[in-house]
Parts: structure tokens; C-alpha cells; sequence
């Protein structure tokens, strides 16, 4: 193979790599393991009837999400480029690929604004009292619903003729929604300045390149697991916790025949396991060309899918709680997608004892798994745009003024989601800006670039020179023939 040629020309232009092998172990850790293993795949479990999402999940884990991931990781450490001109080595004609890739990591860069509500709530939590405890707020209404409220023996009565004040202040303090998106209204400059702090945390997170995100991440990538353990030990302890545990760990057999759900799973497997954005091509080509990335391939989707299985249990036994003191069923206690973190979380850690240590725990490992992945999300798109450029954009100071710029460029940009239709915006970005269908093209082109135009066993002799490893044949059938049909499947 190519190693000393490799390794020559990547000392020759610096491009930089890990300091240790931890490093790389914590930046992939902490971009795969994010807000879709704490936000998103709860809602999923609790919109597709709990137990039920985890079967399929499971299953495409195994058959789709691991096989993928190897591949891409092993990508970026044989080409030790960006995304882009990762190609150039091993399939000229699939570059439109890495384009591809950096048009869905473009798209998927508003999930910032979930670190900037979680800010926002942030800074709320350390007022004497909870705003989304009580209705005695300038911008709450006559309908509101105050937090002991839930407490009544009969709060389902009154919870149909009211509106609970966790989404008072969901609605009209943080967001200040319009009446729809045709109604921009003007910029909420609180969550504005929450938007910035944001972007410039972002900003000295990578302005030096790997040398700094991979320090970063000691700590962003390991102090939410101590958050995750608190709040899963806490809880379990809450009264009707294990009525949120059952609804989540009993599949509703029928839910396994619907189509959607299935296809949900693969979803959410693209998301966490960051597989089509392009990011993990990058992380993957700071490594050493003899680091063993199919062992690491193993561990990191352990790690990931556990994370994810466990913050199941976080967010259903605090539902159970909710469902317990509302005395209504477990999925009829608030709506999935964002109101499981910003409504029905606050609106329980309000009806518990201590509930700002609670509120500052929850969203503390919030901010903190949304900047892992979003630091690297830019940091990716960076790298690859750098890699076109090399003699342009990797000098010291050049670099640092092409990150300022790209990141002043997108903060300015958002502003718009920071408008009173901003919420609205977002979600019609979230649906349409990486759809399902862009991440299954994608899935199914690197599948056919790699399995049958560059040769899978001509790939598997290039992962065997690297970690002195051949893999499992398994990976070769699904690259080939699970995969894509898979993938079609989920459009």
C-alpha cells in the first residue's frame, strides 16, 4: 500500500493529527454520542410506542449502523483527507459525495440553536424561582396552569382548560411565537446573545485545528456521563418511575408491523451514529495509518447505542413521574420532538425536591453534548474545504481568520431562527434541509463506490494493511447487498 507516501505527504503539509489515541476516542465519542442519543431517540421510543423502536433499532444497529460506520471511519484513515478529497483516492467519480455531505452538514448546523435554548434555560434555572413553576410572570396568561397544580386529584380536568406554565414559557417568554411562519417579527436578542455564545464557544474550540478540539473534548465529552448518572439515579428513585420504565421497555407488538417505524430506526441511526454527514471521514484522517479502527469501530457503537438505551431510561422514568402526578397515561403526558426537554423535563424537575440542582444538571449535559457534536460538525466542513485549499487555508494565521469568518457567516445567518417565527423556520429546515431521502442517497453511494467500484475486497485488504485485521465477511455482504436496499427501504 501507500503508507510511507501517505505519511510523508502529510508531514509535508501539516495537516495536523491526534496528540493519542484517546484524543481521537473522545472527539468521536463525544460527536456520536450527542443530542440524538438524549433527545432525539427518546422522543422517537415515545412516539413510535416505547419498547417497539427498540427491536427494529436493534436489529439496524447490527445490519446497517455498524458495517456503515467502518466504512467510513476506515475512509478517512486510509485517505487521510477531508470528505471531499477522500474520493480522489478511491473513486474519482463518487466526489459528489463528499458535496453532498458538506450541503447535509450546512443544513443540519441549526441544531446550535438547541445549545442556545438549553443557555437559555440555563441561566433561568438560577432565579429563586423556576419561571415555568408558576403563573405569576409578566407573560403569562389567565389560562395558565401553575406547577402544583399537578399535584390535584383532579388536574386531568383542569389541564384540558388551561396551559400548563412550563409552556408559557416555552412559547411566549423564550420563543415569542408568532402566529405562524409568515409572521417573522423581530429578533429575540436574549436567545440572540445565547446564539453567539454559542458560536464563539465553537470558535476556540477549533480555531487551531485538531491541536484544540481534541483538548476540548477531556472534558465535554466525558463530564455529561457523570450529568446522564446523576439523572438516571435520581430518576428511578421518583414515584412512578416504573410506569414510565414499562411503556418504554415493553414493545407494543403490533408498532412492529408499521413500516414508519422501522424506518424512524434507520433514521435515527444516520443521526447518532453520524454516518452521512461527513464528519467521521475527518476525525477518522487525523489517525495514524496502523490504528485500528475496526476495534474502535465496535466500541464507539457500543457506546453510542448503550448511551442512548440509557438515557432512555432518564427521560421515561421522569415521564412515568409526570404521568404518575398527572394520573394520565405515560404517552399522553406532553408531545414528542422539543417539548420532552424544554417542557415536560423542567415542568418535572419543578415538582421534585432540590428542582434547580435538577433543572442546572439536566441542562448543564444538554449544552455540553450539543457542543461536542457541533464543534465537530464545523470543524469537519473546515477540515474539507481546507483540504481543497491546502496552500490557502492551513497557513497559522490564515486558518484562524478563515474559521473567525465561517463562523461570524453562520451566526449571522441564523439570526432568522432567533425571530418569533424562529421555531418555525427551524422545524421546516429540520424536515426538509437533510431529509431521510438525502442520507439514504448518500448511504447507498458510498456503499456503490466502495462494494462495487473501488472492490470490497480490494477495501478489505486496505483495512487488513492498516490494523492487520481482515474483517468479518459480514461487512462485505452488507456494504453489497443490505445496505442499499435498506437504504431504499427507508425512502
Amino acid at each position: 500500500m501507500n503508507r510511507k507516501r501517505i505519511e510523508k505527504r502529510r508531514r509535508d503539509e501539516d495537516r495536523g493529527h491526534w496528540a493519542n489515541k484517546m484524543e481521537y476516542f473522545l472527539v468521536v465519542a463525544g460527536n456520536v454520542v450527542g443530542l440524538g442519543n438524549v433527545w432525539r431517540f427518546p422522543y422517537l421510543c415515545y412516539k413510535n410506542g416505547g419498547g417497539a423502536f427498540l427491536v427494529p433499532y436493534g436489529l439496524l444497529a447490527v445490519f446497517f449502523g455498524i458495517p456503515m460506520f467502518l466504512l467510513v471511519t476506515s475512509i478517512g484513515q486510509y485517505t487521510q483527507e477531508g470528505f471531499i478529497t477522500c474520493w480522489t483516492k478511491l473513486c474519482p467519480l463518487a466526489q459528489g459525495i463528499g458535496i453532498g455531505q458538506l450541503v447535509i452538514t450546512f443544513w443540519a448546523s441549526i441544531y446550535i440553536l438547541i445549545e442556545a435554548w438549553a443557555l437559555f434555560y440555563l441561566v433561568f434555572s438560577f432565579r429563586s424561582q423556576l419561571p415555568w413553576a408558576t403563573c405569576n410572570n409578566t407573560w403569562n396568561t389567565a389560562d395558565c396552569l401553575d406547577s402544583q397544580i399537578f399535584n390535584s386529584s383532579n388536574v386531568t380536568v383542569k389541564q384540558t382548560n388551561g396551559t400548563p406554565a412550563a409552556v408559557e414559557f416555552w412559547e411566549r417568554r423564550m420563543l415569542g411565537m408568532s402566529g405562524g411562519i409568515e409572521e417573522l417579527g423581530s429578533v429575540r436578542w436574549e436567545v440572540a446573545l445565547c446564539l453567539l455564545i454559542a458560536w464563539i464557544f465553537c470558535y476556540f474550540s477549533i480555531w487551531k485545528g485538531v491541536r484544540s478540539s481534541g483538548k476540548v473534548a477531556y472534558f465535554t465529552a466525558t463530564f455529561p456521563y457523570v450529568m446522564l448518572l446523576i439523572l438516571l439515579i435520581r430518576g428511578l428513585t421518583l414515584p412512578g418511575a416504573s410506569e414510565g420504565i414499562y411503556y418504554y421497555l415493553y414493545p407494543d407488538i403490533n408498532r412492529l408491523a408499521d413500516l414508519e417505524v422501522w424506518i424512524e430506526a434507520g433514521i435515527q441511526l444516520c443521526y447518532s451514529y453520524s454516518l452521512t454527514g461527513g464528519s467521521l471521514v475527518v476525525l477518522s484522517s487525523y489517525n495514524d495509518y496502523n490504528n485500528n479502527c475496526y476495534k474502535d469501530c465496535f466500541w464507539i457503537c457500543l457506546l453510542n447505542s448503550g448511551t442512548s438505551f440509557v438515557a432512555g431510561f432518564v427521560v421515561f422514568s421522569v415521564l412515568g413521574f409526570m404521568a404518575h402526578k398527572q394520573g394520565v397515561p405515560v404517552n399522553t403526558v406532553t408531545k414528542s420532538g422539543p417539548g420532552l426537554a424544554f417542557i415536560a423535563y423542567p415542568q418535572a424537575t419543578a415538582l421534585m425536591p432540590l428542582p434547580h440542582f435538577w433543572t442546572v444538571c439536566f441542562f448543564l449535559m444538554l449544552i455540553l453534548l450539543a457542543v461536542d457534536s457541533f464543534f465537530v460538525m464545523v470543524e469537519s466542513c473546515i477540515a474539507t474545504v481546507s483540504d481543497l485549499f491546502p496552500k490557502l487555508l492551513r497557513a497559522p494565521v490564515k486558518h484562524e481568520i478563515f474559521v473567525l469568518i465561517s463562523c461570524l457567516t453562520m451566526c449571522v445567518l441564523q439570526l432568522i431562527l432567533v425571530t418569533e417565527a424562529g421555531i418555525y423556520i427551524f422545524q421546516l429546515t429540520e424536515f426538509y434541509g437533510s431529509t431521510r431521502v438525502c442520507m439514504a442517497v448518500v448511504a447507498i453511494s458510498e456503499c456503490l463506490a466502495i462494494g462495487w467500484i473501488f472492490g470490497a475486497d480490494r477495501f478489505y485488504n486496505v483495512i487488513e494493511d492498516m490494523t492487520g485485521q481482515r474483517p468479518s465477511v459480514y461487512f462485505k455482504l452488507c456494504w453489497k447487498f443490505i445496505v442499499p436496499p435498506l437504504s431504499l427501504a427507508e425512502q
